[in-house]
């Protein structure tokens, strides 16, 4: 079982859990997520790592409430048990087997919106740690759902705040801050990353694309199985059919198909959304 150590409701909608889970922990690395299972034969929803500490044997997890399965990961409180955590699973972000070499010389930006925000943040993390520098511009449409400004500020040399009705920070999306940053401001990045909305990532990467910047996106809400048995998170990146939960999740932005994979995230909509209980048919043995 995987205990919750500790639960915060971050925004009405947005919950973050330190579960235990020593061996995820231990072998977690940035841009990797896992699967939870509320019960042994829920449905498994997969997430995205936000946090992982190997001294305390704990992972963190963001879930915002979005349909049934997830709104039942929110209801788990302080002392509970989840039946499963399995990761950690997919690919780690490229940088991670970079040497010190390649790092050097390296500036990154990340764009980050909504609930998107969280995943963004060990990435920054781990580049702190290495000594590069880092930018962040993080976008909600309102300031009281904006999560991790205080969190990201520790680590990133400058961060950028967005909100699309003008309550905190830059009034507008964070595509205009980004294209702002480098066309107004003079700003240099060799590496930009966009986590968040399907039609966040799309417009972020048409405006990487047009200042010339490199653009790696994750494509972690297209899974739904997270091994890639289902098939759900099929997309085409570069003209080839792709399969985001063991290829990715993250991939060049200029590739990714962003009007495909934004029709088949709808597939799935109303089951989301249905209150009919969840039986999962695969047998899933806990990796922890």
């Amino acid at each position: 079982m995987f205990r919750i150590v500790k639960k915060e409701r971050l925004t009405p909608l947005i919950y973050r859990m330190e579960v235990e889970a020593p061996r995820i922990a231990a072998s977690a690395r940035p841009g990797q997520f896992l699967i939870v299972r509320t019960e042994e034969r829920g449905e498994r929803v997969p997430l995205t790592i936000s946090d992982y500490d190997p001294e305390k044997g704990t992972v963190t997890i963001v879930t915002q409430e979005i349909g049934a399965s997830t709104a039942d990961i929110c209801s788990f409180g302080e002392g509970q048990s989840f039946a499963d955590v399995v990761g950690p699973l997919g690919m780690p972000s490229d940088f991670v087997g970079m040497t010190a070499g390649q790092l050097e010389g390296q500036r990154y930006v990340f764009i980050a919106g909504g609930v998107g925000t969280a995943p963004v943040y060990p990435q920054v993390k781990w580049l702190h740690s290495k000594g590069v520098p880092v930018d962040v511009i993080i976008g909600a449409k309102s300031s009281g759902l904006l999560i991790y400004k205080e969190e990201m500020a520790g680590y990133c040399d400058n961060l950028y705040v967005c909100t699309d009705d003008g309550s905190e920070g830059f009034h507008g999306m964070v595509t205009g801050m980004l294209e702002n940053l480098v066309t107004v401001q003079g700003k240099r990045y060799t590496q930009a990353v966009a986590i968040g909305p399907m039609i966040m990532m799309k417009f972020a990467s048409l405006t990487a694309r047009k200042l010339g910047l490199p653009i790696v996106v994750s494509l972690n809400t297209l899974m739904v199985d997270g091994t890639g048995m289902c098939g759900a998170c099929r997309v085409t990146v570069g003209g080839r059919t792709r399969f985001a939960c063991v290829e990715g999740p993250e991939f060049n932005g200029y590739e990714v198909d962003f009007d495909e994979a934004m029709r088949r995230q709808t597939m799935y909509r109303q089951e989301e959304k249905s209150a009919e209980p969840h039986v999962c048919r695969i047998d899933l043995r806990s990796s922890d």
